[in-house]
């Protein structure tokens, strides 16, 4: 076993060529990152798309796919779609008790002036 194969190539159980598309991307102290999107994508799926892009943007490419296999892995029925969904609920759930929270400092407010507008009179 070559140590310096990147974990796309031992998973697949090859050579890693100098020129290898998985490598900078799948370093082979983390074999599970490329196990997950091997698992739902396919290595020749995840090949061509990686050389279709710019290498600048590969980066985030790989990171994206990661995500979104992990979570298709986690949630099979909605993967990333419904991680989506439950932080936008929480948002929502936020957004409303701040409103409710800002509300009631404003009517706290409007009770202290008041309180003290009628202890001067």
């Amino acid at each position: 076993m070559n140590p310096k194969r990147c974990a796309a190539c031992r998973y697949l159980r090859r050579r890693c060529p100098k020129d290898c598309v998985f490598s900078p991307y799948f370093p082979p102290n983390n074999p599970e990152k490329f196990a997950c999107v091997h698992r739902i994508y396919g290595a020749g799926n995840v090949s061509k798309m990686l050389q279709q892009l710019p290498v600048q943007t590969r980066a985030e490419a790989v990171e994206s796919l990661c995500f979104e296999a992990t979570c298709r892995i986690e949630d099979p029925v909605y993967g990333c779609a419904g991680m989506i969904s439950l932080l936008q609920t929480q948002i929502q759930k936020t957004e409303s008790f701040l409103a409710r929270t800002q509300a009631e400092i404003t009517v706290a407010q409007i009770k202290h002036s008041q309180n003290q507008h009628s202890e001067f009179m």
